[in-house]
């Protein structure tokens, strides 16, 4: 084992400590470990608390869909909806560096906080044995960005996660260098036309090839869709949302926090990382009902935080006309 500052853990990746750490995930844990591309930070994707975790130990500046991670393709089709284009892809560059974007099941375990809200959800089967025996012993799909705090370069070795996140993360296993190391390509096959939404291990052309049909580029309009490592696109209630609000208007829903009563509570105990699990879900619950809109309590900024009012902001803006 090999200790550095800030009690970060290294562990050489063996079917024991694999084991161990589909056990901390299962607990809801974070654990580092090392795909084709870079090293992922692996929390429960169906856990709202654990990937709530997962935004605290980056530091990332919103709530920014997250890549969930399968071991096999039928997993996938647990998760997302698999038409015919995904299928042909999958077949083609799965297990390897390719994201897919595809709609939500209705039934889908995944965590709203790991999709940013939204009725679509990114998947990857990555292409490295330690990642696989990791997902198939957590007995969960795992949602794993890249293991470094927001904004620093993306993390190849183990030492590289130790130095970005310390003590944030419980487990790094150790599998060497990644062979990869550039982010996997993201492709939205979500709509009716396939968009490229992040280039990465994937040549672009390959995809034209195995699609048979050219890809929208992000710089082809303004309003192409947004993912994983594309800061935009969230989900966005029907209602009107006001802010910082200590009391209701007749008609309004309260989302409330800490010690007040409201329609729903985003965390009874002032608890951040808790009002971040729940705040997707219940600003869709709230969207689904009866009210005028939807008035949010004060959120202290800071921490967490300041991802949940990012989130807000974004929720109560003037909504473009259609």
């Amino acid at each position: 084992m090999t200790t550095l500052p800030d009690t970060a853990r290294i562990e050489p990746a063996n079917p024991a400590t694999i084991t161990e750490g589909g056990a901390m995930l299962r607990a809801g844990r974070l654990v580092a470990f090392p795909t084709e591309t870079v090293y992922g930070l692996g929390a429960d994707a169906t856990n709202d608390r654990a990937v709530a975790a997962i935004f605290e130990a980056k530091g990332r500046p919103s709530f920014n869909p997250l890549i969930v991670h399968v071991a096999e393709p039928a997993e996938a089709e647990a998760l997302v909806q698999v038409d015919e284009r995904a299928r042909a892809v999958m077949a083609r560059f799965w297990p390897g560096p390719l994201t897919l974007v595809l709609p939500r099941r209705k039934d889908s375990p995944v965590s709203l906080l790991a999709s940013a809200g939204l009725d679509t959800i990114a998947v990857r089967l990555p292409d490295h044995p330690v990642a696989r025996a990791l997902i198939a012993a957590a007995k969960r799909p795992i949602a794993a960005p890249s293991a470094n705090r927001s904004g620093a370069v993306s993390p190849t070795l183990p030492e590289h996660v130790a130095e970005s996140l310390g003590a944030r993360v419980g487990l790094i296993l150790d599998g060497g260098p990644c062979r990869v190391g550039v982010e996997s390509t993201v492709l939205d096959l979500s709509g009716k036309q396939p968009a490229l939404l992040r280039p990465g291990g994937i040549p672009l052309e390959a995809l034209e090839q195995a699609l048979g049909t050219r890809l929208i580029r992000p710089t082809d309009h303004a309003d192409a869709p947004k993912s994983p490592g594309m800061l935009e696109s969230h989900y966005a209630p029907g209602l009107p949302v006001r802010l910082n609000a200590t009391s209701v208007t007749p008609g309004e829903a309260l989302l409330a926090f800490g010690a007040m009563d409201g329609t729903l509570n985003l965390s009874p105990a002032g608890d951040l990382e808790e009002a971040a699990a729940n705040v997707f879900a219940m600003l869709r619950a709230l969207d689904s009902a009866e009210f005028s809109g939807i008035a949010v309590a004060p959120i202290p900024d800071h921490g967490l935080g300041l991802a949940i009012n990012d989130r807000l902001k974004r929720a109560a803006a003037p909504r473009r006309p259609a």
